[in-house]
């Protein structure tokens, strides 16, 4: 590592042992292994060492003093992986999910990512694919065409260009040209129809110039079946064309061009009803049986009255899903955009400009009440989408200095991004009554219930309701009958056509420095200065008019003794801030940053074969806006005054400071070992990361809530969990506001991970290979926490969090895979063996932790069988992924709208503590697939 000639000679070494564990590295994703680049180095066997750019270098893996994951591309091959959620089966500590829209998969490292579906939020864990920044992970997702390795960084990153991330990175490379003819082809068939055909195809155009093309296509059935509209949901219908320029004048100088274009036209994502076989927290819930005379399960027999089966509330991981007619969750997405990057030594350093233009535009239809009854829904993906038109550039100048003492390395970058989110949430034809109807259900009402009236009030009722018949004060039955009226009215109103537009420009300068103090110890460091500038604004249009109406109506009476009744009305009325007051409204902000982040390692090689190290990383992600009209103002203001109108406290524009959010900040320690010789190699990490302002999106059942989290050394006294102020109904805390705070000069970090990570492989024969990982990661919110840092109270749909683990964050991961690949005779062919597993630790699927969405551990097991001609030229291949059908879910939610009332009698006995009658839904992982596939090349 001390200079270019020390790495040559070092990658030109070769035993015996060398070359077993340059063998075993390709397939485990223990310490960054993955397939050399193309034009490095190789022994008279073929084989490469292993040789990662983890710090914008050539390095060997022994030199490298960070935790990585490489994967090479036999290994992606192998387990399946077609995009980066298959990542999840040889990476421990990475875990990638995708939701209610496959333009918004996460990606977490060690516990830590950023949740939810809003576009606002930039990822904790990016993706860069030929080094190039993609806005979002999810962006990921796509198929990735003919891959040469992926290696996913663990821990803050920035210092060596790209983007800032707070929790790690996944760089995705691809195959590149060669100056040699060669094409690939596949043909896989599997179950649910699966259909897929890739080739490439390669080879130079004059001496100088070499292409290269890729192209993959994809079609499948479904794996929800939607019996309603004859349909199924979650299939495949997609593209991805690549096309590569690769140019080297000179050996000094090297210019690679690409452009690709994903095309997909696909449904998408359909969710189940938790049942208490799922998860016993569901307790009676979902309970059909309870007596409807008894009417103390409101919401679900408001549900079955108004059409919903039955059955339908126990479908745990059945894949029969209750859709409204008519309504589709139909999507379209388009992803394409060029690039080109440029290798140039100077002689005396290198210089390397990658530069990135990328257009992405996901539209998504979906029935967002994922039942039978029509209550909410998104219309077609014309009309509703996301954009991103994003251009980045970055600059290094690398090379060495004072004799090979100091590798340095001095960049910049810079990025512009465009984003544009097109909204159009409506009330669904049958909210209306669906509102009524629990509103009546879950109150003193109740014994005017009648589902077949379009108000959900009796006649009888209505009459006594508008004769003072009632022991209400006078006027007050005419005006509630009146309130329930307007809410009865609301049929397929909303938004109509909202859109948020967010312009980011980013820009850093950054230094990455190796000093070799000695032949056996080093000293790196790296600094990184960041400005960030985003300007919002945003338009809104709503023909919503009943929340206007029964404002005017109720909020005297919000702090009466019939305020319940009122705010139950006002809520149902304007729930997720649906109101005509905002029509035609345009709200506007901006915000800037700067933020310094760095690196400083320490590492010492006693032996050739051990490397030791201790470092620390400062980690940024940017702060910015939610992208969700919600977060402006609770659409019920108990005890409201002023009113709770947006009139009443300035109009939307006073309150547009509420959808800021602060940058995440963390400060992250590794002490770490790596050591390989022979046929075995092992490493162990251990790590700890603090974070401040933690981004944390949630759906509490109505809206989105975005808040930083932070702790307090502070003992808040459970003030930040108030759990004697919940009665029942997961959002009931009337006294949250007033506890939970503490002084600003007191709030720090509130998040943490910490643990270790053990990583082994081990080659006992060259055609042998086995890999072993686990991560121990106990990812834990401080025991006092609150929402921001200027120590507010925490979010009261969050009271779950202090001291619990984050969700989507188990505490222990184990990976393992077997690979053998036997010579059959002396024909020249062999076959091909290979297993993988995953082995996860309970963990909780949902941001606000309810119980009610705990997921237990599982494995995971994927396997291919084949068999392969003299030099690869052709395969066939047997194949499974989730080979034994393991039933999980990905996210568990409150299903939204769909929150009951506190009981009227006993005779019903209320589900596990949280949840009162909130019914629960969730996102399934995909089921047991398998096929066979077929390979050639020449």
């Amino acid at each position: 590592m001390k200079s270019s000639s020390l790495l040559a000679a070092r990658l030109l070494r070769s035993s015996a042992l060398g070359l077993s564990i340059a063998i075993a590295a390709t397939a485990v994703p223990a310490f960054a292994q993955d397939a050399a680049p193309q034009d490095e180095a190789t022994d008279d066997s073929g084989d490469a060492p292993i040789v990662v750019t983890a710090q914008g270098r050539s390095q060997l893996l022994s030199d490298v003093p960070v935790a990585i994951s490489a994967v090479s591309a036999e290994t992606l091959q192998n387990s399946g992986a077609n995009d980066i959620r298959q990542l999840n089966q040889v990476a421990p500590s990475l875990l990638v999910s995708s939701t209610g829209s496959e333009a918004n998969g996460s990606a977490r490292i060690r516990g830590i990512g950023t949740v939810g579906d809003n576009p606002g939020l930039e990822s904790s864990v990016p993706v860069f694919i030929d080094g190039v920044y993609r806005s979002r992970s999810g962006i990921g997702l796509n198929e990735l065409g003919e891959i040469d390795r992926v290696e996913v960084q663990r821990g803050p990153q920035g210092t060596l260009g790209g983007r800032n991330s707070s929790a790690g990175l996944i760089s995705i490379y691809s195959k590149k040209p060669s100056f040699e003819f060669g094409a690939t082809g596949e043909v896989t068939y599997g179950n649910y129809d699966y259909w897929r055909l890739g080739g490439s195809v390669t080879g130079p155009i004059t001496d100088t110039i070499a292409a290269r093309l890729d192209g993959v296509w994809v079609k499948r059935d479904g794996f929800y079946k939607d019996t309603t509209n004859n349909t199924d949901v979650n299939d495949r219908d997609r593209y991805f064309l690549r096309g590569q320029l690769l140019f080297e004048p000179t050996d000094a100088l090297s210019i690679r061009l690409i452009a690709d274009y994903t095309y997909r036209d696909e449904k998408c994502c359909a969710a189940t009803y938790i049942d208490n076989s799922v998860n016993p927290y569901i307790g009676n819930l979902n309970n059909p049986g309870v007596p409807a005379t008894d009417m103390t399960n409101n919401i679900t027999q408001v549900l079955i009255d108004l059409g919903q089966p039955a059955g339908a509330f126990n479908q745990g991981y059945s894949r029969n899903i209750s859709v409204s007619p008519g309504r589709s969750f139909a999507g379209k997405t388009k992803d394409y955009g060029f690039s080109g990057q440029i290798d140039w030594d100077l002689g005396g350093a290198t210089l390397t400009s990658i530069t990135g233009y990328r257009e992405y535009r996901s539209g998504q239809a979906g029935d967002l009440d994922y039942g039978a009854v029509d209550i909410l829904y998104r219309a077609d993906s014309k009309d509703a989408y996301r954009q991103f038109h994003t251009f980045t550039q970055e600059l290094r100048l690398q090379g060495e200095a004072f004799d090979g003492k100091l590798d340095w390395l001095v960049g910049g970058f810079y990025a512009n991004e465009k984003l544009t989110v097109r909204d159009n949430l409506r009330f669904g034809s049958e909210y209306g009554k669906f509102a009524s109807c629990r509103l009546v259900t879950g109150s003193t009402l109740v014994p005017l219930y009648d589902p077949t009236s379009a108000n959900c009030i009796s006649p009888a009722g209505q009459f006594a309701l508008t004769n003072d018949l009632l022991p209400l004060p006078p006027g007050v039955g005419s005006l509630i009958l009146a309130g329930v009226n307007n809410l009865a009215s609301i049929s397929d109103k909303g938004s109509i056509n909202d859109v948020y537009r967010q312009n980011d420009r980013n820009w850093a300068l950054f230094t990455h420095n190796i000093f070799h103090i000695t032949d056996k110890l080093d000293f790196t460091f790296g600094v990184r200065y960041t400005n960030d500038r985003k300007k919002f604004n945003a338009s809104f249009t709503n023909d919503n008019t009943a929340c206007v109406a029964n404002q005017a109506l109720f909020e005297p009476l919000l702090g009466t003794p019939l305020a319940a009744t009122a705010a139950g009305i006002l809520g149902l009325s304007c729930q997720g801030n649906s109101t005509s007051e905002l029509d035609g409204v345009s709200i506007n902000d901006k915000r800037s940053e700067d933020e310094w982040t760095g690196t400083a390692i320490l590492s010492y090689k006693p032996v050739d074969d051990l490397m030791l190290y201790a470092s620390f990383s400062r980690g940024y992600k940017a702060g910015g806006f939610n992208l969700d009209r919600s977060a402006l103002k609770n659409p019920v203001i108990l005890g409201a005054n002023p009113s709770s109108s947006f009139a009443a406290v300035g109009g939307a524009q006073a309150l547009v400071g509420n959808l800021q959010f602060d940058p995440e900040l963390v400060n992250s320690y590794e002490v770490g070992a790596k050591y390989s010789t022979g046929p075995f190699g092992v490493g162990l990490t251990l790590f700890r990361s603090d974070f401040k302002n933690f981004q944390l999106n949630t759906f509490n059942g109505s809206v989105f809530i975005v808040q930083t989290v932070n702790g307090c050394s502070a003992d808040l006294n459970g003030g930040d969990r108030d759990q004697s102020k919940f009665p029942g109904a997961p959002n009931y805390n009337p006294g949250a506001t007033a506890s939970g705070a503490c002084n600003p000069d007191d709030v720090s970090w509130g998040v943490r991970t910490e643990g270790f990570e053990l990583e082994a492989s081990l080659v006992p024969a060259r055609s042998f290979r086995m890999t072993a990982g686990l991560t121990y990661a106990n990812t834990k919110y401080r025991s006092n926490l609150v929402g921001n840092k200027s120590g507010a109270p925490l979010d009261q749909a969050l009271r779950l969090l202090p001291g619990n683990n984050l969700s989507n964050a188990p505490e222990l991961v184990a990976t393992g895979s077997i690979t053998w690949t036997p010579e059959l005779g002396g024909s020249g062919l062999t076959g091909l063996v290979y297993i993988d597993g995953r082995m996860t630790s309970d963990y909780n699927t949902g941001s606000d932790l309810f119980p009610q969405k705990a997921q237990d551990g599982y494995a995971i097991f994927n396997a291919r069988v084949g068999l392969r001609g003299p030099d690869e030229k052709w395969g066939v291949e047997l194949w499974a992924q989730n080979m034994f059908n393991k039933k999980y879910a990905q996210v568990a939610f409150n299903s939204p709208f769909q929150e009951g009332a506190t009981s009227t009698t006993a005779a019903f006995a209320d589900p596990q503590y949280p949840g009162g009658r909130q019914i629960f839904s969730q996102f399934l992982a995909e089921p047991r697939t398998y096929g066979v596939t077929l390979r050639g090349k020449f």
